[in-house]
């Protein structure tokens, strides 16, 4: 563990990397997302989630294609995509004691919505952690990978990218933070199979924009803690 020394700022993205993908919370997601595409477009399911994907890959997320390709407006497909069961989401006390262990400040930023992350920080016991939550709304709907968001939650939240660090599950969206100098992990899961597919098709973990892999977040966090109070 080494390169955390002079980080006093911890971001992290919500979906699949705060709570483990095998919870499959995000499943019920990309249901909901192919329903409304099917909808949308009138097209059966299967064309629907084919054209889903290729917007998400293209895109960042599915919103942004929507709205770049056929005008839709946000409200009604967040509305309806994050309407679902949160309760798969696990308790996860060792992720509890690891963030409170760790010195600094903490903050989520995500492509999906304030409330969405409300629901999830609670289900997994660490909202008490968090003192910001900046979301697509926040960034005009234009979501992670690219720099126009990062550089408008630096400038909303006040944080230094320099003394920051950020967790994120697709490799892509690290391109961004390091380049503002930020120090970057990436969160795996063999469960996380959209995560998976498009870290491969985009170079893989070994890439110079990722400085830290890891697949358990928690003991991460706690292997960090351990070596930051080695160092003072």
């Amino acid at each position: 563990m080494n390169d955390f020394s002079h980080v006093d700022t911890w971001v992290f993205d919500l979906d699949n990397t705060l709570y483990p993908a095998s919870c499959r919370l995000f499943d019920q997601i990309d249901v909901k997302m192919g329903n409304f595409v099917s909808k949308l477009l009138n097209v059966d399911y299967a064309e629907a989630k084919r054209r889903q994907k290729e917007m998400f890959y293209k895109y960042g997320t599915t919103l942004r294609g929507l709205m770049t390709e056929h005008g839709i407006t946000p409200d009604d497909f967040l509305d309806y995509v994050h309407d679902i069961d949160h309760s798969p989401v696990p308790l996860n006390r060792p992720l509890d004691e690891a963030l409170h262990a760790l010195p600094g400040r903490k903050l989520i930023f995500t492509n999906g919505t304030v409330a969405h992350a409300e629901k999830v920080l609670a289900r997994i016991g660490i909202t008490h952690h968090f003192g910001d939550i900046f979301d697509i709304v926040h960034s005009d709907f234009i979501p992670k990978p690219e720099m126009e968001p990062y550089r408008k939650f630096v400038a909303q939240t006040g944080i230094n990218p320099e003394t920051s660090a950020m967790f994120e599950d697709i490799a892509r969206n690290l391109e961004a933070p390091h380049a503002l100098g930020m120090r970057t992990v990436l969160v795996v899961s063999p469960e996380n199979h959209d995560a998976e597919h498009l870290n491969k098709a985009t170079g893989g973990t070994a890439q110079p924009h990722i400085d830290h892999v890891t697949d358990d977040l928690a003991s991460f966090l706690a292997g960090l803690t351990k070596d930051l109070q080695t160092r003072s």
